[in-house]
Order: C-alpha cells, then structure tokens, then sequence
C-alpha cells in the first residue's frame, strides 16, 4: 500500500502529533525556573522535570516500537494521544513539585507513539521519493519547535501562569486524537513485520545499524554543539546570547532549505551519494569551528558561518537517512524508528555529558568533541555494508 486519499491530511497530522511530542520539552521549558516558587522543592529538583520526560520518552520509544511490531498502530497512535493529553492535564493539576516529576515522566513516555510510527506510515502512504521528500517536510518543521515553541511558552507563563502549556497540550493532542480517529482506514498502517522481528535482530544487523547509528552521530554531534554553544559563547569567549541565536536561526534555515531539496537531489545523484555527502559536510562544518578554535579567534559571524555546513550536511543527509534506517529494518518498522531517535537522544546525552566540563573552555574543545562524534558518522558509511541497489 502506497497511497492512500488525502495522504497529506494524514501527514499533518502525524507531523503535529510528533511536533506536540517536542513541544512537551520546549514549550514548558521557560515555567521551569519559577516551578519551587509555586510547588516547592529545590532548584534541582525543578531540573527534573525535563530530565524525567526525556527519561520516559525513551522508555517510551521502546515500548511503542515493541507495540507497535505487534498490533494497530493507528489504535496505539490515538490511545497514546489521548493518554498523552489526560497526563498533561494532570500536570497542570499538581499539587507539588515531586508530583509533576513522576507525571512528566509518563507525559513523555504517552506522547513517543507518534515519533515511532510516523516513518513507516510515511513510507507506506507515499513512493520512495515522496517519502523522503515528507521526512525532509517533517525535519523542517520539528527544528523549529526548539526555537518559537520556548517563545510560546513565554508568553503563555506571562499571561496565564504556568499550568497553561500543559493545558494547550492537553487540548491539541485531544483535538489530534480525534481528527486521526475521524480519518479511519484513510491513515495507512506499514505491512506486519515479515519474520520474527525483534530489537536484538536489528542491533545485529550492520546494514540497519550502518543508517540509524550514522544518523545519530550526525545529528547528535550538531546538538552536542548547540547545547553547549550559549555557555561557550558567553562565558569563553565573552559574546552576548545574540550571538548565539544569530547562529542557530541562520543554521535552521540553511537546515530547512537542505532538508526540502534533499529529496530532489537523492533522485538525480542517489541516496547514498548524498547521505555520504551530507555526512562529510557536516563534519567538516564541525573540523573547522574546532580548527578555528584552536587559533584563538572568537569572531561571532565566523562561527555562525563555519556553522551552516553543519546544518546544511544534516539536511541533506537526514531525510534520505532515516528513510535507507526504515527500509533496512525489513519490515520492521516501529522498531526501526524507535532505534534510530534513541540512538539520536543517547549519542546526545552522553556527549553533552562528556562536553559540559569543558564548555566554558572556548570553541575548541566543545566543536572537537562534537566533531569527534561528527566523524564516526562518516567512518560507519565507509565501513559497514548498504542496502543493496533494486
């Protein structure tokens, strides 16, 4: 099944159910400073509050990719959409601040579903072409939720407290639920999983793992980069935050320029040609920020212009990358994709981990380490074998 009527409703409402699974992050993200104030408990714990959704997202990821192999997905879509909005709901009535920890950890883990099965719905509703075509439409627009929906969420704490970007939650995934319920059959579900499919089958694939972990080191190197990059800036090299977010809007857009036509250009050169290509650019964008670095210049508009390759070879890589990770999980879909966003959030985590001691250092031991992860993306691409050509 390649088609289905109105596949582009269907894809819209994919795309807000996995933007709302962002926005869980970013819109509550500027409440959270002013959370003991109004719950009590301590500064660190109010930290929680966004370690424990990113903890049950990943729990999440698992669980629905496990489901997901198993039974309906569009039912599994809609009953974690609506979870997801009773569990906001609930966060907004918390009574203290260790309460909302334990129901952000559950509001992250009911709202992945639309993460994992978006991809093989993707790719079941359109060709190759047009598949890769929509994840580079989807990428665009999830890179930036990161920057307007903090923006959002700014406004809504200054005009009606902070319960209100659970409640706008709450009432856009209701509303979601209800419109996927409304499409029926319209919305395609991927053909089961051929064979006994399993996470331990795809950790042992090199194919499969030669997609999904070069899409993370990609990815993971340039965030690695961008959550280190406002105290680097400010505190190394003594620049104001406008620096930074010069930087970051000038590197989304050359990312969603990228993303849009990486469709087009796989068609004329071939996917694994431009994955190959998006991989080296990025990493080269990184190699030069570190080289920079070490030259002791902390000029604001160079970094912002050794950081559009960066961008530009993510987007060029990412959209026919995830599509080859899908394809080469053979048949399996829902894990698949589970993998490859938590490959994403580990490779994240632990080099964010690995870099926060050194972030106020300069530019070039964050862009090194973040050039270090960069680099293996390129590495797996030399090594581990590709889908063989149809």
């Amino acid at each position: 099944m390649k088609t289905a009527s109105a596949p582009w409703l269907a894809f819209a409402l994919l795309l807000l159910g996995t933007t709302l699974g962002l926005a869980g992050t970013d819109l509550v993200l500027p409440a959270v400073p002013g959370l003991p104030d109004v719950l009590g408990g301590s500064a660190a714990m109010a930290q929680l509050v966004l370690a424990a959704f990113v903890a049950g997202t990943c729990v999440g990821l698992i669980l629905f990719g496990e489901l997901g192999a198993r039974t309906d997905q569009r039912a599994l879509l809609i009953s974690s959409l609506i979870a997801y909005a009773l569990v906001s709901l609930a966060c907004a009535l918390a009574p203290s601040l260790p309460a909302l920890v334990g129901l952000r950890f559950l509001q992250g883990l009911s709202g992945s579903a639309a993460a994992v099965f978006a991809p093989g719905m993707i790719r079941a509703m359109f060709s190759e072409a047009g598949a890769v075509r929509a994840l580079g439409l989807m990428g665009s627009v999830e890179s930036l939720v990161p920057a307007l929906a903090p923006v959002a969420g700014v406004w809504l704490l200054a005009a009606f407290g902070w319960t209100s970007s659970f409640y706008v939650i709450a009432a856009l995934s209701l509303a979601v639920a209800l419109l996927v319920r409304g499409l029926g059959s319209s919305l395609p579900v991927p053909p089961p999983t051929r064979g006994e499919g399993s996470y331990f089958r795809l950790l042992i694939n090199s194919t499969y793992l030669r997609y999904a972990l070069s899409q993370a080191f990609t990815l993971g190197g340039l965030l690695i980069f961008v959550f280190g990059a406002p105290a680097m800036m400010t505190k190394a090299l003594g620049l104001s935050l406008n620096a930074f977010i010069l930087m970051q809007v000038t590197g989304i857009a050359f990312f969603v320029v990228a993303s849009n036509i990486a469709g087009r250009l796989a068609d004329m050169f071939g996917p694994e040609r431009m994955i190959l290509l998006g991989s080296g650019i990025s990493a080269l964008g990184l190699i030069s920020l570190t080289a920079y670095g070490l030259n002791g210049a902390a000029d604001a508009r160079v970094i912002t212009a050794l950081f559009v390759p960066v961008n530009l070879g993510l987007g060029l890589r990412g959209p026919p990358g995830f599509f080859r990770a899908i394809l080469a999980s053979e048949g399996d879909d829902a894990r698949g994709a589970a993998l490859v966003i938590l490959f994403i959030l580990a490779t994240t985590a632990i080099g964010t981990a690995i870099a926060a001691p050194f972030v106020t250092a300069g530019l070039a031991p964050l862009a090194g380490i973040a050039a270090g992860g960069s680099c293996l993306s390129v590495i797996l691409l030399l090594t581990l074998p590709g889908l063989k050509a149809q």
